[in-house]
């Protein structure tokens, strides 16, 4: 079973991220990607949509069943970037992409496990502030995405949880910390035994 990674997507640049994302698939891991409706691409909401409706024209002359698929979901979107960075149409390749899988928002149980950032790629450090940046949420939600609104009561409900879960690990991390205090003396033979066996 390949080793998995959860990479959370939250204000990374989509390019950067993809080919960091590509080679590490390609490398043999699997790779998760949640948040993607929160990536980030450069250049305002006005420039990306204006590049969408270009992309959007690309077609088949004659069937236009046949593609290019113009999927509406930054789920997808991110998916497909990454598509076009492990040369797919090798068995490497698909091999690869069926190791990847991208979400909106964080579903269960990859809320459950602890999530990865790729400082590389992240828009802070890669992108100057009076740059203008589009989130790919919105961009999704301007070209036809319906489920922004869905996406945002689902992850108030995970934040809500989330916070929860954390009070009740910070009381328990306390109250071991508490004990591990009070039984300093009475364990100071044994710990100077363990220190002496290399523990």
């Amino acid at each position: 079973m390949p080793e998995t990674i959860v990479v959370d997507g939250r204000d990374h640049l989509l390019g950067r991220l993809a080919s960091i994302v590509a080679k590490e698939l390609l490398s043999g891991k699997k790779v998760v990607i949640v948040r993607c409706d929160q990536v980030c691409v450069s250049g305002s909401l006005v420039r990306n949509k204006v590049k969408y409706a270009y992309f959007r024209k690309l077609r088949h002359n004659t069937n236009p069943s046949r593609g290019p698929f113009h999927f509406k979901s930054p789920a997808r979107m991110v998916w497909r970037t990454i598509r076009g960075m492990v040369h797919q149409k090798t068995q490497r390749g698909q091999d690869a992409l069926s190791r990847l899988s991208t979400f909106e928002g964080i579903p269960h149980p990859y809320d459950r496990i602890k999530r990865k950032v790729i400082p590389a790629a992240l828009r802070v450090v890669r992108l100057n502030p009076i740059r203008d940046y589009t989130v790919l949420g919105d961009l999704a939600n301007e070209v036809g995405w319906k489920h922004q609104d869905l996406l945002k009561s689902l992850e108030e409900k995970r934040k809500v949880k989330a916070d929860a879960y954390y009070q009740k690990k910070k009381a328990r991390d306390a109250l071991k910390a508490k004990a591990t205090a009070a039984a300093e003396g009475d364990l100071a033979e044994v710990n100077k035994v363990l220190a002496a066996s290399g523990y």
